[in-house]
């Protein structure tokens, strides 16, 4: 019998993070529930993992995306 695993908050944000515009602090706080600096310890743990996120500035707002890894 196998069992599925429920999406975490943390899957979710490497949904967010996958989007062709990814997503900005505020959005990722908003998705999870988390604090702040939270939310920001998450994307250092991703990066830890060896999640290539990026930063880049989007409507004047910090937001941040997966990109692709070059072969």
């Amino acid at each position: 019998m196998t069992t599925l695993k429920a999406p975490t908050k943390i899957d979710g944000v490497i949904d967010l993070l996958h989007r062709d515009c990814g997503a900005t602090l505020i959005e990722l706080v908003d998705a999870t529930g988390w604090l702040p600096h939270t939310t920001r310890a998450a994307l250092s743990g991703l990066r830890k993992k060896g999640h290539p996120i990026s930063k880049y500035l989007r409507d004047g707002v910090t937001a941040y995306q997966i990109t692709a890894v070059g072969i």
